[in-house]
């Protein structure tokens, strides 16, 4: 988010763009529950006489839908007795943005207004946004950055839709976790991913081999935290746009195979004044590594809370498959210095000083998430939640702590009974949530897996 001259600036360099030639197609996009950008394609004069002015209009159950777009009982705000009528999208013209990938083409995201121009609260974007102004409120301001990993196949998506995901075949062969050699292989696409996703102003600082063949990890430089979460969508969007333009298949899929690593993506997160000052490290404290008492707190929200607003961090069936122990992905709930065993890793130092938090995985929506995370430390701030001591050692092996859901049903359970959570969102956005992963988790049950024919069609 910016200010208006910012914004009005922004606006009239998409005009001259569109005067000049150099764009004729402008895409509208919002976020859906799942982490999706949907939206319309506009020809650029169309937009400039029209869109401009009012807004797009997109069908309300877009905020309401399953994973394959199906439409679910149970969502109060859309259903067949409404009619499934009309939203709008209201652009952020701050985020506008050309996409160097596709020809001629602008982005720019926008939040859901109903027709009064009031947001609609269940909407992931405008979640965030609220939790942002509590931070305000407070005199706050969030600061956050992203990791993402991914796999790259040499499977392109028609490829593995019909082999029905089967024997899904990766470019890579051994891990390459830092290896320049194995990573050199797909540099062309790397270095198009890194080069065109910073000049579409979502600035890539690193990019390196992860844990796992053909697996690659990608950091985003840090920013607002609305900002941060705009240009984690954009990414994963952009990401396998251009993978898909190069023959390959990308996934941000937290756990595509029991065998291969899981996916994460790591929330870096820290707080700031009004005057701009690091408020997480404070030169007086006799605190472990200078952490001040708001960074104490904040983290004691965050820990405190992590079990009961998984649903909002981990969101499919298959996020809490990447949960397992001595995977990478953190299992309890601990924190420690520049520890990767623990979910909650502090590290930088002075002003630099943050909290990592490495329970997201590569397929969450990062407006969620962050709401979750933001909505969680502000919690321990107001009710002055201490964090429970470092833990040293292997995160893994930890005892007597919180340990994160080892499946859907059990997060659905957690936030069911989460008054911090109503607090947070309040009752109808938890209800809207709930209804969402509960239709998740009864398809997941309804389902019969090659898992059930193996293990019981013979044997049985």
């Amino acid at each position: 988010m910016s200010d208006e001259h910012g914004t009005a600036k922004q606006l009239e360099e998409l005009r001259q763009m569109v005067r000049d030639g150099s764009v004729d197609t402008v895409i509208v996009a919002l976020t859906d529950m799942q982490g999706r950008l949907m939206g319309k394609r506009v020809q650029a004069e169309a937009f400039l006489n029209g869109v401009v002015d009012h807004g797009i209009h997109f069908c309300t159950y877009l905020l309401g839908t399953d994973m394959e777009m199906n439409t679910p009982d149970g969502f109060k705000l859309m259903n067949w007795e409404t009619g499934y009528g009309d939203w709008i999208g209201r652009q952020d013209w701050a985020t506008t943005r050309v996409l160097p990938w596709l020809e001629g083409s602008a982005i720019v995201l926008c939040d859901a207004v109903d027709d009064a121009g009031v947001e609609i609260p269940i909407s992931p974007r405008t979640m965030l946004k609220r939790q942002v102004e509590r931070a305000a409120g407070l005199g706050y301001t969030v600061k956050a950055g992203t990791e993402f990993e991914f796999y790259v196949t040499s499977d392109t998506y028609e490829d593995m839709a019909a082999k029905g995901y089967n024997d899904i075949e990766r470019v890579g062969y051994y891990n390459e976790d830092y290896h320049l050699l194995q990573a050199t292989k797909l540099e062309p696409l790397y270095r198009q991913i890194r080069n065109d996703m910073t000049a579409a102003r979502i600035p890539i600082e690193f990019s390196k081999g992860e844990a796992a063949p053909s697996q690659h990890e990608v950091n985003i430089r840090y920013d607002e935290v609305v900002e941060s979460a705009d240009r984690s969508v954009l990414f994963k969007h952009g990401a396998k746009e251009i993978a898909f333009q190069n023959g390959y298949g990308l996934t941000f899929m937290a756990k595509p195979y029991a065998e291969w690593t899981g996916s994460s993506g790591h929330l870096h997160i820290s707080l700031w004044g009004a005057d701009g000052g690091a408020l997480m490290f404070d030169s007086t404290s006799t605190a472990s590594y200078g952490m001040s008492q708001t960074m104490r707190w904040f983290l004691g929200g965050m820990m405190a809370l992590q079990r009961e607003l998984a649903l909002f961090i981990a969101p499919n069936i298959n996020s809490y498959k990447r949960y397992a122990a001595a995977t990478w992905a953190p299992v309890n709930v601990v924190w420690g210095r520049d520890n990767r065993t623990t979910g909650f890793r502090i590290v930088g130092s002075g002003s630099a000083l943050h909290i990592e938090n490495r329970f997201p995985g590569g397929d969450m929506n990062a407006y969620l998430a962050y709401a979750a995370e933001v909505g969680a430390g502000l919690y321990g701030i107001q009710h002055k939640i201490e964090p429970p001591a470092e833990f040293h050692g292997n995160g893994y092996a930890a005892t007597g702590c919180d340990r994160m859901p080892r499946a859907l049903y059990e997060a659905v359970g957690l936030l069911e009974g989460s008054k911090a959570a109503v607090e947070i969102f309040g009752q109808d956005v938890v209800d809207h949530y709930l209804n969402a992963a509960r239709v998740e988790r009864d398809a997941y049950d309804a389902a019969v897996h090659a898992w059930d024919r193996q293990r019981y069609l013979e044997r049985g």
